[in-house]
């Protein structure tokens, strides 16, 4: 499938924030990606799941969430990308942002968060439930989330590594306070990072049937 790749800046209250945005023609959807901690829109791992969700007619969304000079001190102190308010903020910006994209279309907007960025994305989705149609979760931390967990509407998949058994505990909970239309999904043979052979494209090909399934529904209310 033909996939137009551009780099462009959003606004995100003061900051601006470089992204590689990544459009089939007529997407069906646009996935907007929140990478973990330490991790960046290079991460190997969230371009390998965008590129399966491109293949499935999705677009993409790939940004870092800090500035440059953020990224510099989270560098030196790791305590920006524990900041879910922070990013959650921010992600709600880039959603805002997505959704007067005339190039878009109106396309639906679709959440994907690893590790802390998980729990950021949950925020930001209950923060934007006419905006934000699904969420996945690969690896997360979603209890990070906190009381917004209860505030979510769009329906969430919680993909989890068969042998990241801390993780696994922390997402039931959050599996719990979650809206019925949230799954828990363990991945055998997997640890946090999904580095095992087949084990990421498990989470690629879940996530982009999770997208395809509900991306094009109404939030339920």
């Amino acid at each position: 499938m033909d996939v137009q790749s551009s780099e462009v800046t959003i606004p995100a209250g003061d900051a601006e924030l470089p992204a590689d945005l990544l459009l089939p023609a007529e997407p069906a959807g646009v996935v907007l990606f929140a990478h973990g901690s330490g991790s960046s829109r290079h991460s190997p791992r969230n371009v390998a799941v965008a590129h399966v969700l491109n293949r499935r007619g999705l677009g993409t969304v790939l940004v870092d969430l800090l500035t440059p000079a953020e990224d510099r001190v989270d560098a030196r102190t790791a305590e920006l990308r524990f900041d879910i308010e922070l990013l959650a903020g921010r992600l709600a910006a880039i959603v805002d942002w997505l959704a007067a994209q005339r190039s878009l279309g109106g396309a639906p907007i679709g959440l994907f968060g690893a590790s802390t960025g998980a729990a950021a994305a949950l925020v930001a989705a209950a923060a934007r439930p006419e905006q934000v149609r699904a969420v996945v979760s690969r690896g997360g931390r979603p209890d990070l989330a906190g009381p917004a967990l209860g505030q979510v509407r769009a329906p969430t998949l919680l993909l989890v590594g068969g042998l990241d058994e801390q993780v696994i505990v922390l997402n039931e909970q959050a599996r719990a306070a979650l809206p019925d239309s949230a799954e828990l999904t363990v991945v055998p043979g997997a640890t946090h990072l999904f580095e095992e052979p087949g084990t990421l494209e498990q989470v690629a090909d879940a996530a982009a049937d999770w997208f395809a399934a509900h991306l094009h529904h109404p939030v339920p209310s």
